[in-house]
């Protein structure tokens, strides 16, 4: 598979002036649409004549008949808003364009201003080369303390993020980003249930191709039923990763209770080489990935499978998230419920619930939805504070910020993949998957005693009866810290690097802190491993050469 990035983008309408990537295929000249990469089976264009032009790009099961009725629609992201995948949409009419972001953020969409227009792109570091920016430390100091970051910024100064859900409107005069997506009125359980076995479905079903061979992670509740739904429609490798010299339980006892005509099982054995920091080449990406200090690990993990890789990334975020449905527990009267629930939630992490019901009687639905994270790491300097974009007081606004900073993070995982020349696809990340999920009530949709419970009761009926009685999944802290004590010095050294160049961390107190994970002691991995990845993001952007531009001077209109 090549491993030439797939991007696209484009400019105002006008005609005027433009710069296109070099080697990129003018898709449109006026309004200016380009690609680069190969985009087979992942675009789709409708050419309208008078000037009425539209095209979808990313994994979407529109057809002809589908994109006629969105280039005619009045309201665009309504007309698109049920198709299964992800992607984004461009439409061209009248003198406009309009450039739709998916309500999740799967495929992203990026903008900035040039001296002769605005050019939007799906690849951030790409317009940042385009106008001579850098890394923005602003944006780096809000992403160390709190990784879901301000939705309208990228990682680069000068580069602005259409916002999920939101459109991104050209004219000759300019550029102006208003949202197009919000989340359903939640409904009857049933009824949300039966749309995300559709979703789902979906979702799976436009990944798979013409019955293509995939593969698939292969552990847990939220892979499995991908693995399960994937070979509905052709054959599947499921991966299990498992550690050197373990044969049996966790997640390959799992794997094995899994028995499907297509599915060929294969198992991948973890050594010290896959720890947690071990040293291994790290792409350029559009943001500094969280992955970062598990690529040795992912990337071998991704070439033992197929060229296309479905991950189950997403799916703790939809069916087991934090529990802010407490807040809404409380604001309809159901007291009881919510005592229950509270007092479950913290026996299960170790922590008092009497904090929990007083954010839940006061509706403060941002603090129940980090439940409880304590003080910011002492090793971030004062530049690093900011304020995040606010959270409205539902659980419905928690779960969407939440989903769409874990597709954030799982798009800079997709790059590193593609990398290696492996697409992978996050079906959980689908804004029909989303929707689904948000046509139930919050306290329906989430339980303190079961263990995904909207998921299981979708699909369970496909899964064995060991992932349907499932209560809890496994962690791998004690991996974290054989891993830090193998790579120290590896990670000393990035400890006065970048960031501290930036005057965004304090070298001294993160080198203590590492001493200490070394030595087994409790640790915030989650700001670790984000000081790690943007250190480690910073060296590769500033060694990988940038993007190249070159003036448009295509005047004839072309069409795909």
């Amino acid at each position: 598979m090549s491993r030439t990035r797939r991007w696209t983008g484009g400019g105002q309408p006008g005609g005027g002036p433009a710069a296109v990537p070099q080697g990129a295929r003018t898709r449109w000249a006026d309004p200016l649409w380009w690609t680069t990469g190969n985009w087979d089976g992942r675009l789709l264009a409708l050419d309208g004549g008078e000037s009425a032009r539209i095209a979808v790009f990313g994994v979407s099961e529109a057809g002809p008949a589908e994109l006629a009725r969105a280039l005619a629609a009045s309201d665009l992201g309504a007309a698109v808003r049920r198709w299964p995948g992800a992607f984004g949409v461009v439409r061209a009419v009248g003198g406009q364009v309009e450039v739709l972001a998916d309500a999740v953020g799967t495929v992203p969409v990026y903008w900035t201003s040039t001296a002769t227009g605005v050019v939007w792109s799906t690849h951030a570091r790409a317009l940042a080369a385009l106008t001579g920016g850098g890394p923005d430390p602003a944006w780096l100091g809000a992403y160390l303390r709190d990784q879901r970051v301000p939705a309208a910024r990228s990682a680069f100064a000068g580069v602005h993020r259409v916002p999920p859900g939101h459109r991104l409107v050209l004219t000759r005069r300019g550029a102006s980003v208003s949202p197009w997506w919000s989340a359903p009125t939640p409904g009857h359980y049933e009824v949300a249930v039966a749309r995300l076995r559709t979703a789902l479905t979906g979702a799976v079903r436009v990944r798979t191709g013409a019955g293509e061979p995939v593969s698939t992670d292969l552990a847990g509740t939220d892979s499995t039923t991908l693995t399960v739904l994937a070979e509905r429609f052709g054959p599947v490798t499921g991966i299990t990763a498992h550690p050197r010299g373990v044969t049996a339980g966790g997640d390959l006892d799992f794997a094995r209770a899994l028995i499907l005509p297509q599915l060929t099982r294969r198992t991948f054995e973890l050594t010290d080489r896959h720890l947690p920091f071990a040293e291994a080449e790290l792409p350029a990406t559009d943001q500094p990935p969280l992955s970062a200090h598990l690529w040795g690990m992912f990337s071998a993990q991704l070439a033992a499978g197929l060229g296309v890789h479905l991950n189950g990334d997403g799916g703790d975020h939809l069916f087991q998230p934090a529990p802010t449905h407490l807040a809404e527990l409380v604001a309809h009267g159901r007291l009881l419920r919510a005592v229950r629930d509270a007092g479950q939630w913290a026996r299960a992490r170790r922590i008092s619930p009497v904090p929990l019901l007083r954010q839940a009687a006061g509706r403060d639905v941002t603090a129940l939805a980090t439940s409880g994270p304590g003080a910011a790491a002492p090793w971030l300097t004062p530049d690093t504070a900011y304020d995040r974009d606010p959270v409205d007081r539902t659980a419905a606004a928690a779960l969407v910020d939440s989903l769409r900073a874990a597709a954030r993070h799982a798009h800079a995982d997709t790059e590193l993949a593609a990398s290696i020349g492996v697409e992978l696809h996050n079906p959980y990340h689908d804004a029909a998957v989303l929707d689904a999920v948000l046509a139930a009530r919050s306290w329906d949709r989430v339980s303190s005693i079961r263990y995904k419970p909207m998921l299981v009761d979708a699909l369970g009926d496909l899964l064995p009866a060991r992932h349907r009685d499932c209560t809890t999944k496994g962690t791998f802290e004690t991996s974290f810290h054989t891993g830090v004590r193998a790579r120290l010095p590896h990670l000393i050294d990035h400890c006065d690097g970048r960031l501290a160049a930036l005057g965004l961390i304090r070298p001294d107190q993160l080198r203590a802190a590492l001493h200490r994970a070394a030595l087994g002691a409790r640790t915030p991995w989650r700001t670790i491993v984000a000081a790690y990845g943007a250190e480690t993001w910073l060296r590769a952007v500033d060694d990988a050469p940038a993007p190249s531009w070159t003036a448009h001077t295509t005047p004839a209109r072309t069409t795909p």
